[in-house]
């Protein structure tokens, strides 16, 4: 492997980092679990062979990653496309069980793309009420000769019943003011920074255009092929969830789920079939615990991309 440039921030663990780090994932489990012992752990497991372990109702948030219907190498665990028909059938394999772990009140996010959103929807009307598709953009993507860039995702917002969370105020976007308007010489619907600058802060959307996907310069960047950015799970934690809330990831990748969830004071259960991705995930546990910092969210409001 070639030396990493002097600012690449990737993830990287030694064979003495990645011995401690392995020691503090947990096995796949195989008695009953209560709340109190799946609480703020990684299990490194295969969703099949663990969801019977654990406890009815416990999750108040259930964020699912699942790999999308592509071809993928995640590592040595390689991911093969199918038809739409065959892609929900995988996805009924594991879905129905998980029900069992949602509180009455608890909220889910599924995340997918275009070639399998209407998979994804067609589960998650079968068994929820479905409230809404918030699609983001995702800065990279390859172009195409004949076809439009693929540059997004879409992620299917569900709730098991009419009562859930939803903290709007958690989630509102600073946006810059281009065209400043005043009545009678005072600002209208906007406001001034210390540093002079007129924005307001608005309703979220469900469109989303500020996300920045993990790069090389960037700390919480890891090798995982598929890493969701923090700062877009951020917005699904807050407005999904309060503060000690347990937020439950069971294809947890490099960890991104439950790295956030520690760092907005939330408590987490993560499960993971590669024991690679399990270690990064401890690591960044870890460094979360000392550092809280979310890039593109600062003082409790998210900010528009590429802003300072």
């Amino acid at each position: 492997m070639k030396n990493p440039a002097p600012n690449n921030r990737t993830l990287r663990l030694d064979a003495e980092a990645a011995a401690k780090f392995d020691a503090m994932v947990s096995p796949p489990p195989r008695l009953p679990l209560s709340a109190a012992d799946a609480e703020n752990r990684v299990f490194n497991a295969a969703v099949p062979e663990c969801l019977e372990f654990f406890p009815d109702k416990f999750v108040d948030l259930l964020i699912l990653d699942p790999p999308y219907n592509l071809d993928k190498d995640f590592h040595g665990v390689k991911f093969r496309a199918s038809s739409n028909a065959e892609y929900l059938e995988y996805l009924e394999s594991w879905f129905p069980p998980l029900l069992r772990l949602l509180k009455p009140d608890a909220s889910v996010y599924l995340c997918c793309d275009w070639h399998n959103s209407a998979a994804c929807f067609t589960l998650l009307e079968k068994y929820l009420t479905i409230r809404n598709r918030i699609t983001w953009q995702r800065e990279k993507g390859r172009g195409a000769l004949r076809n439009w860039k693929n540059c997004s995702e879409d992620i299917w917002f569900a709730t098991t019943s009419g009562r859930y969370t939803f903290n709007l105020d958690a989630v509102k976007q600073k946006r810059r003011v281009l065209a400043p308007y005043r009545e009678n010489g005072v600002p209208k619907d906007w406001t001034q920074d210390e540093n002079g600058e007129k924005f307001r802060l608005t309703c979220p959307s469900n469109l989303w255009d500020d996300i920045s996907v993990p790069y090389w310069s960037m700390p919480e960047n890891t090798d995982h092929p598929t890493q969701k950015p923090e700062k877009l799970l951020a917005k699904l934690i807050l407005a999904s969830s309060n503060s000690g809330d347990m937020v439950f990831d069971p294809f947890s990748g490099s960890g991104t789920t439950p790295v956030t969830a520690r760092k907005l004071n939330r408590r987490y259960c993560a499960v993971e079939m590669n024991r690679e991705y399990c270690r990064w995930t401890a690591a960044r546990l870890e460094k979360a615990g000392c550092d809280r910092k979310i890039q593109g969210f600062d003082n409790g409001v998210f900010l528009e991309r590429n802003s300072k």
